[in-house]
């Protein structure tokens, strides 16, 4: 799966030796950079067109519409930690002045079987005439791809100084210079042939009209120096050499050879055209038009049909615009009902002001025209949101089997293909949501990632109607259960490695839910039980956020210990206050504030009225969680237009393996990665 890249994104790369294939639709000068690990560029680090190839790099000889870049990071130097590929406009060309004038540039990275890896478009271009594109970087003994896509005005001079390079300005010069080509250079008298000006004649390739193998307007017919035998007979692989043949006369043509220039009568030098008189220049093919996507129907929803650099990004927004779409129609049915309600109070109470109305038949047609109007504008109301339904249900049904296992229900097809991730996916589903008047339609409810927020899966039964039909022991159960499948499917949407998990349950209460996470091994450690369990895990995770935080805020991120797991973390806590003190209490709350800013992050199982006993210090707590139940419930609320979303817990369809298949993919997928 190609990983469609933004500004600043980074992927991880499964293979070492990497095509970058660029299409820009108009000739650019491709470049590369290797860097040590303080960002230094090397006097010969700089792979050009006068320099294509440095260990492990190489680059187009000259500017090319659709240069392509070959990288094997396996045999650059090891001092080398960072190789960027660069691109510029050739300077005097006839081509475009700067990037914001033409079609962005693509850059595509390919394994050594030709698969894509990562793509990226570098948009928001505007003056720019030189640019970094990519850069390839060693991270803990990978390599990983990054995309920059940062422009410079100055060209390639002023990139070039940027990197830290010498006589960056006589530099950028020299690969203008060889970039052009020979059609540009200009030809040095000695050796131009008089009348060589618009007399080369046309037709043939280049080769042909100068007589040289490689096309050279330089090259000469080889002189005999006294003394030295006779020059070898010309290449035949080429036009130019089989018609310079000793003997050969063209077929056809019935003439002799033509007479290098030193040879010319008199001594003097003239033109000489090899190409065939019978012989026309073909048109060039033109290039194909580029593919027409077909228009959708009108009315019918497509999959993806939203702004967006990825089809995730696209399904992202896709599916938040339906949310607003609901929230407005429902929004809009409301008010409609309100005002037909309001209007109806208001003529009821006109009617029965007049004494007159309230004897005989008066006050009762009264009534009944005025509960007519209010049936009436309910009605279209319901006809106008029935219509917006019709159309979201449409939408849903096209969506859902589209989204990726992310953003998908664990009914969804997408989890029986699953394979383990090689990036982090932007958001994460944790349910559904809809509206009373509409139950038919559910909207996936997405949270960005990384969590910004801790999760709390209330066990408690307290405001819930769903809850009270249940008994505590149930409820209790499908909470831990909730919490399972969250952390599942946070471990199944990280890449190898990426994402850690650690289980608190104090008196072992939870351990039939937690046996999917125990046996497949995607653990860091068995779930600690007891006071003793629930110390040693707070106080590992708090010194982490307290050694990351102080990195980050010192700038000396490289300074962190070697042994520090720098993955993302989430704590399952089990029946809280159960077995923590008031130190545990306290390196909670500090998990809570500080740890999600560093990737440390809370999911806890737990009722509120269970630790009432600490009254309003916990409050805080509470308010910093994102609060779930394990059941449906209205508790979500809308500050857009005021509603109360009904919650709907992810469910695992009965008797379903999908869990467990899921998590001995992550779990077979660390132990091939070594993680």
């Amino acid at each position: 799966m190609t990983a469609e890249l933004v500004r600043g994104q980074n992927h991880p790369l499964p293979d070492t030796r990497l095509e970058i294939r660029v299409s820009a639709g108009h000739p650019v000068v491709a470049c590369a950079t290797c860097s040590d690990e303080r960002g230094t560029v090397a006097a010969d680090g700089l792979a050009h067109p006068g320099t294509p190839a440095l260990p492990g790099v190489e680059v187009p000889r000259d500017a090319t519409a659709a240069p392509r870049c070959t990288v094997d990071l396996a045999v650059v130097p090891t001092t080398v930690h960072k190789v960027g590929i660069l691109l510029a406009l050739p300077e005097g060309a006839g081509g475009p002045l700067h990037f914001g004038a033409t079609a962005a540039p693509f850059l595509a990275v390919t394994d050594r079987s030709g698969a894509e890896v990562a793509s990226f478009t570098i948009t928001d271009l505007d003056t720019e005439t030189a640019l970094v594109a990519v850069e390839f970087y060693r991270r803990q003994g990978a390599w990983k791809v990054r995309a920059v896509g940062q422009g410079y005005a100055g060209g390639l001079a002023q990139l070039l100084g940027d990197q830290g390079l010498d006589r960056a300005r006589e530099r950028a010069v020299e690969i203008q210079r060889t970039a052009a080509g020979p059609a540009t250079r200009a030809e040095p008298a000695r050796l131009r042939p008089a009348g060589a000006d618009g007399a080369r004649g046309g037709g043939a390739a280049d080769g042909a009209r100068t007589g040289s193998v490689d096309g050279s307007p330089y090259a000469r017919p080889a002189a005999t120096r006294p003394g030295q035998p006779p020059a070898a007979a010309p290449d035949t692989t080429t036009v130019a050499g089989r018609l310079q043949g000793a003997g050969t006369t063209p077929p056809g043509t019935g003439q002799p050879d033509a007479l290098p220039a030193s040879a010319a009568p008199g001594g003097q030098a003239g033109a000489i055209d090899y190409a065939h008189p019978r012989r026309r220049s073909a048109e060039p093919h033109p290039p194909p038009p580029p593919p027409v996507v077909p228009p959708a129907e009108p009315g019918r929803p497509v999959a993806g049909d939203a702004t967006g650099w990825s089809m995730e990004e696209r399904l992202y927004n896709q599916i938040w615009a339906m949310f607003e779409d609901l929230a407005r129609s429902v929004a809009a049915y409301r008010s409609a009902v309100e005002f037909a309600e309001n209007r109806l109070d208001h003529e009821l109470d006109q009617a029965l002001s007049d004494p007159r109305s309230r004897i005989g038949g008066a006050g009762d047609a009264a009534r009944r025209v005025a509960r007519a109007k209010c049936d009436k504008l309910t009605a279209q109301a319901r006809q106008a949101l029935d219509r917006d339904l019709v159309q979201l249900v449409a939408e849903t049904d096209v969506v859902e089997p589209a989204l990726p296992p992310a953003f998908a229900r664990w009914d969804n097809p997408a989890w029986h293909a699953y394979r383990v991730p090689m990036e982090t996916p932007m958001a994460l589903r944790l349910g559904d949501l809809h509206l009373p008047e509409t139950p038919e339609v559910h909207i996936p409810f997405l949270v960005r990632l990384p969590l910004e927020r801790g999760l709390w899966v209330d066990s408690g039964r307290a405001g819930s109607e769903a809850a009270m039909m249940l008994d505590e022991g149930r409820l209790r159960k499908l909470a831990v259960d909730c919490a399972v499948t969250h952390a599942a499917r946070l471990l199944a949407i990280y890449p190898p490695g990426d994402f850690t998990l650690h289980v608190i349950d104090p008196a072992g209460t939870a351990a039939p839910s937690l046996a999917p996470l125990v046996e497949s091994g995607v653990l860091a450690a068995a779930p600690m039980a007891g006071a003793r369990g629930v110390s040693d895990t707070l106080a590992k995770l708090t010194q982490r956020v307290d050694l990351v935080t102080m990195a980050v805020r010192g700038g000396a991120a490289d300074s962190l210990p070697p042994d520090l797991d720098t993955s993302e973390q989430l704590l399952i806590v089990n029946d809280f206050p159960h077995g923590f003190d008031d130190r545990a209490v306290t390196q909670l709350r500090y998990l809570a504030d500080e740890g999600p800013a560093v990737g440390v992050h809370l999911l806890m199982v737990a009722d509120r009225e269970d630790a009432s006993a600490y009254g309003p210090v916990l409050d805080p707590l509470w308010r910093s969680l994102l609060r779930v139940t394990p059941v449906p419930d209205d508790h979500l609320a809308d500050p857009w237009v005021r509603h109360a979303w009904t919650y709907q817990p992810p469910e695992i369809p009965d008797g379903s393996a999908v869990l467990r298949q899921v998590l001995d993919q992550v779990a077979a997928a660390r132990r091939s990665w070594g993680r």
